[in-house]
């Protein structure tokens, strides 16, 4: 196996997140604006075509770990058939994607025959009116429904993102906890960044409180880092088949132990979800550049990946240049 890339603080950069698409059939309030944005015209996403070849560059390289992301990849025709072209990309260890699972019962059974053996499903409530609130969809059925199908065609790990907001689903926490006592999930509770909250502060709920409280709700052991060198930490239940994941980009860096770049769907790469700068690789694609050429003008990105990301800093915040829905999950 090739060795993968590594950045200038000798950070190993295994892992590439590709999003598709801009568009999204979900609201989330943390996330997009009720009344949706611009979307981007049909030339400026990258071809399936492109992506492909994107992935097999990357993987080229030594880059062994790919992720689909959106807006909601799979609201995006075709997206099977991409999904088994990346799997066959000589180098590639895993595939894998992320979805907000409304569609997910539809195509839990192609994704895992095309090759994607991993999904994450954003799932930050149980209540179905809450869902409502949450994401301007009533569609929390739909949801649950499709984690069930992942769950029964042999996804694993299945793993449930949960966006934490005080005051919104805080009181929640440890009912989503309990599912890893009855199901073997990953349940990944995510401290809140601020890309649009007006009042962040007044939602923010840190890494530590989550875990003070889900203490409360049954014993579990020391932490252990994910398997993928993900940004998790991650903690069981005793005799539990699934695990708790803790995530929090805000009170606890993880940015040391990063491993990873992201490709926006207008094919932007950007070597840190909150950097200032980032690479036109669409150009090189749709011009005369060799494979060549593109991985080493990602190797060029790559050595330039920041230390840490500064959202600590109130200014930095502001200077944010693009929103997270706009970017990739």
């Amino acid at each position: 196996m090739i060795a993968p890339p590594i950045d200038s603080f000798h950070r190993k950069i295994n892992y590439l997140r590709l999003s598709i698409t801009d568009r999204c059939n979900l609201r989330c309030t943390y996330c997009m604006p009720q009344s949706g944005v611009p979307k981007l015209d049909h030339f400026d996403i990258l071809r399936y075509e492109e992506i492909v070849r994107l992935a097999g560059i990357a993987t080229a390289m030594g880059i062994s770990n790919v992720r689909i992301t959106g807006g909601e990849p799979l609201v995006r025709k075709g997206v099977l058939s991409l999904c088994e072209s990346i799997a066959g990309s000589p180098g590639l260890s895993t595939l894998s994607l992320t979805t907000n699972g409304v569609l997910l019962s539809e195509f839990a059974s192609g994704l895992f025959r095309a090759g994607v053996k991993r999904v994450n499903v954003s799932l930050d409530t149980l209540k179905p009116e809450r869902f409502l609130a949450i994401t301007g969809k009533d569609y929390f059925g739909l949801v649950w429904e499709g984690i069930m199908a992942a769950h029964e065609v042999g996804i694993s790990p299945l793993k449930l993102n949960v966006v934490i907001m005080r005051g919104v689903n805080d009181d929640e926490m440890e009912d989503l906890a309990r599912l890893t006592l009855r199901y073997p999930f990953y349940v990944r509770f995510i401290e809140i960044m601020p890309f649009r909250q007006d009042n962040y502060d007044s939602v923010f709920v840190s890494s530590s409180e989550i875990i003070e409280r889900l203490r409360r709700v049954a014993p579990f052991g020391d932490s252990c880092e994910d398997e993928s060198n993900g940004p998790a930490l991650y903690y069981r239940f005793k005799d539990a088949p699934g695990k708790i994941g803790i995530i929090s980009p805000m009170s606890g860096h993880f940015c040391m132990s990063c491993n990873r770049v992201r490709v926006t769907s207008d094919g932007k790469l950007r070597t840190c979800l909150f950097a200032l700068e980032e690479r036109d690789l669409r150009l090189l694609l749709r011009s005369e550049a060799s494979d060549t050429e593109i991985a080493a003008a990602i190797r060029t990105e790559i050595e330039k990946k920041p230390e840490r990301h500064l959202l600590g800093n109130p200014v930095f915040r502001k200077c944010i240049s693009r929103q997270m829905y706009t970017i990739g999950g």
